[in-house]
């Protein structure tokens, strides 16, 4: 097998050349024609927003940071901005079922006008009608009722009067009301002389009294008939009187808005039920009832109003108004809630009870995004209780339907508001990560329904010549719209090499934008420390600097306990069966490579290799794969033809927390090669990288953190030239090293070795040949692969000589 030799310093980063570009500054350069590296995902925005149909709503998918939200919005606003402005939106009441309000479409900014229109009409009515009750012409009209009344009121009384006396009996007013008293010689007996007359004579004035009781009561009937028909006339008078004076008013703003059907209607409805309630404006002397009765005092009819006779009913409560508005509303709600989605219903306390009405139906982000465009939040429409239900429902029935919390829960069964539900035309554009949309798609079937159209965010892009200058290019427009000093082209270059940092691949480009304006914003605070025009690439540099120091304080910690010799590392020297292996840990957004003895140790057994980890539940399900395949790779590699005798135990040394992947799979496999053929393996190497049962290296992840936590340790004991870390040859596209491991590289003081199979590497670790099958089928002598193969066979002919125990 050919020797694998470390990488050249220039293959373990990526630079950008400065002078690469020919702009000096950003200044100079143009926004972007478009979004860097999302064409996959601008074609599905624009498909989705394109389509009619029902259920071609979007959500638009990828990992945080990528500037979802703005490029969503930007796609959306310069269509929005072409399309027709939707109609205004009101709520008025309903003057034949008052808890069920009415809702009126009217054309852009006729909204605002109805509910000043109405305000204006209220004050006129307040004015005009009360006027006509005062003047000349009403006072005689109602005098001429009152008195017709009051004559025929006087006439039924004489007519009674003139019969009692004529039966020697008088009739009295009375605070009680009418009566009958006795009389003798034309005077009205008082009781003491009526009760002294001889029993005959009381008898018969008694019997004269009780036969006129039942005229007076007939009487009485028809004075209550006529005061009932008097008050008839009064309140036809009094609707005659206001309908003329309401009338004209009201006709002229019929007139302003013919054409519009809807408020038409409502005027009609205004103009009957001001009519039907004209106790509401006219002056409270005035509404009398029409003649006294019997002698009571007159009862003010607005004691007899009605209970929605308040003046608020004739009030518009704008719930759009689109005023202003050009082209059709985009809409973003940040707070999702059930109530901030599809409205709500407020309450007010009134006399210690709670109660509401039409005037405080509020409207939600489905009405103000009617006609246009919602953007919401995925994470957080689910996190709302049934907001996500109730934009379903909306989505469905094409009907934003406000109910109150409690009712749309089930919660009360009380009988409240039952606004008339509103036509919905929108586009809904959720925003969220990957998990959210494969998990909704396969737990819900109305979702797949409903948002039939995924946008799916690129999160790098390729590192071509003319991406670095539209990397460039939204360099420059991010820091003019962050209101930031230009940067020049060093600082570009740096940020360009930051972003293959941050894709974690050599040839690829992030393009998280959050991170990236973060540090632009970074850099600049740290040119203006130093008072310069422009930022350069030592002011990139040292806003990355800043970052790690700001997050790094564990990876120092843990580092110490290594120098310490708390934590057993060695980086120098070497041992049999023992192996640096390299994880990464991630703490928030920092990650960091950290450094772990891994030892194996061999004995004659079943052909087990014991995970200890696994053994006592610190080891993944990945973990545990990795070390199945590990006997399988020794089975098929040496023992082919007799048993494979082999209990091999493994152990991350001093690991106290749970272990999973199977990077380490490989520097398990170097540690029991190294325990079978008894070769020493070099300390100063570290190892990652996961293998499969051919014992091909096969990729890993974050192998930038692991080459670097691993160079880090061995620069504080001190670099000797021996060090260095065997990755898989498939990586090598990943490395994106820091400028000190390239230099220490390109000086011979660390070197990074990329290995394609297993025997390359335990080569490496042990400066022994591995070994190659001749074609008889042999491993050459004194090679690690013969001599493991010896070790395993040596264990297979005590196995069967002892197998019986073996067995029990």
């Amino acid at each position: 097998m050919t020797a694998i030799k470390a990488l050249d310093a220039e293959k373990l980063s990526r630079r950008c050349d400065p002078e690469s570009f020919s702009f000096a500054t950003t200044a100079e350069l143009e926004d972007p024609d478009e979004v860097l590296g999302q064409k996959r995902a601008l074609e599905a925005i624009r498909f989705a927003i394109g389509m009619k149909p029902d259920g071609y709503n979007l959500f638009a998918l990828g990992p945080s940071g990528l500037g979802k939200h703005a490029v969503v919005r930007h796609v959306i606003e310069a269509r929005a901005a072409e399309a027709e402005t939707p109609p205004d939106w009101c709520y008025v009441f309903n003057f034949d079922n008052s808890q069920k309000p009415r809702a009126l479409r009217l054309p852009v900014g006729l909204g605002g006008k109805l509910q000043a229109d109405m305000t204006r009409l209220l004050q006129s009515l307040h004015v005009v009608i009360p006027a006509a009750f005062k003047s000349d012409e009403y006072r005689s009209q109602r005098n001429t009722i009152e008195a017709d009344v009051k004559q025929r009121h006087e006439q039924v009384i004489a007519k009674i009067q003139q019969e009692a006396r004529e039966r020697g009996v008088a009739l009295l007013r009375t605070p009680a009301g009418l009566g009958f008293a006795a009389m003798q010689d034309g005077e009205v007996l008082e009781p003491e002389a009526f009760e002294a007359l001889p029993e005959a004579d009381r008898s018969r004035i008694q019997e004269t009294i009780n036969s006129l009781q039942g005229l007076l009561q007939a009487a009485l009937r028809e004075l209550s008939g006529l005061v009932s028909n008097g008050r008839q006339r009064v309140r036809e008078l009094n609707r005659d009187v206001t309908r003329y004076a309401a009338g004209h008013l009201i006709d002229e703003m019929r007139d302003t808005y013919e054409g519009v059907d809807d408020v038409i209607g409502y005027l009609d409805a205004v103009r009957k039920d001001v009519v039907e309630n004209d106790e509401t404006f006219a002056p409270s002397d005035v509404i009398m009832t029409s003649a006294p009765s019997s002698g009571e005092a007159p009862t003010p009819a607005t004691q007899l109003q009605p209970q929605e006779a308040g003046v608020e009913r004739y009030g518009v409560n704008v719930l759009v108004d689109s005023a202003g508005l050009k082209g059709a509303p985009v809409i973003y709600e940040d707070h999702p809630t059930y109530q901030r989605l599809v409205g709500e219903i407020e309450q007010v306390a009134r006399m210690g009870a709670l109660v509401t009405d039409f005037t405080l139906i509020k409207s939600g982000a489905l009405h103000r995004a009617n006609g246009g465009y919602l953007i919401l939040d995925g994470r957080k429409l689910l996190q709302q209780p049934l907001a996500y239900d109730a934009l379903k429902q909306a989505l469905r029935s094409r009907r934003i339907r406000i109910e109150t919390f409690a009712q749309a829960n089930s919660m009360v069964h009380t009988r409240g508001l039952e606004p008339e539900p509103i036509p919905l035309d929108v586009k809904v554009i959720i925003i969220g990560e990957p998990s959210l949309y494969y998990q909704l798609t396969q737990s819900d079937p109305d979702f797949s329904e409903l948002f039939k159209v995924a946008a799916d965010f690129e999160d790098r892009v390729e590192h071509t010549r003319d991406n670095a200058l539209r990397y460039a290019q939204m360099i420059a427009q991010m820091a003019r719209e962050a209101g930031l000093k230009p940067l020049d082209r060093g600082a570009v270059a740096r940020v360009i090499e930051h972003g293959g940092r941050l894709a974690g691949d050599a040839e690829r480009l992030s393009v998280r934008i959050e991170g990236l304006a973060d540090l632009l914003r970074e850099a600049d605070y740290w040119r203006a420390e130093t008072g310069a025009a422009l930022i350069t690439a030592d002011h990139v540099q040292q806003a990355l600097d800043a970052q790690i120091r700001r997050a790094n304080r564990l990876q120092e910690r843990l580092e110490e306990e290594v120098i310490r010799g708390n934590i057993l590392i060695d980086t120098d020297g070497a041992k049999t069966g023992q192996v640096n292996g390299l994880a990464v840990s991630q703490l928030g957004h920092f990650a960091f490579g950290k450094a772990s003895r891994i030892t194996a140790r061999v004995r004659l057994g079943k052909g087990e290799v014991i995970d200890i980890e696994r053994e006592v539940d610190l080891g993944g399900s990945l973990h545990s794969k990795g070390v199945l395949i590990l006997a399988g790779y020794l089975g098929s590699h040496f023992a082919t033809d007799q048993p494979l005798s082999l209990s091999a135990s493994l152990v991350f040394e001093q690991s106290y927390g749970g272990v999973d992947g199977d990077s380490a799979s490989s520097t398990e496999l170097y540690a029991i090669l190294s325990a079978l053929a008894e070769a020493s393996i070099k300390q100063g190497l570290a190892v990652t990288g996961s293998v499969n049962q051919f014992g091909e290296i096969q990729a890993i992840g974050g192998v930038n953190e692991k080459i670097e936590g691993f160079f880090d340790l061995c620069r504080q004991r001190g670099l000797t030239g021996d060090q260095g870390v065997l990755i898989p040859a498939a990586n090598v596209k990943n490395l994106m090293l820091r400028s000190d491991i390239v230099e220490a590289a390109r000086d011979g003081r660390f070197h990074v070795y990329p290995i394609a199979h297993i025997d390359q590497g335990i080569e490496i670790l042990t400066g022994t040949v591995a070994g190659a099958r001749d074609k008889n089928g042999n491993f050459p002598k004194n090679t690690i692969n013969a001599n493991v193969e010896y070790r395993l066979s040596t264990f297979a002919k005590q196995a069967r000589r002892f197998s019986s125990p073996i067995e029990q």
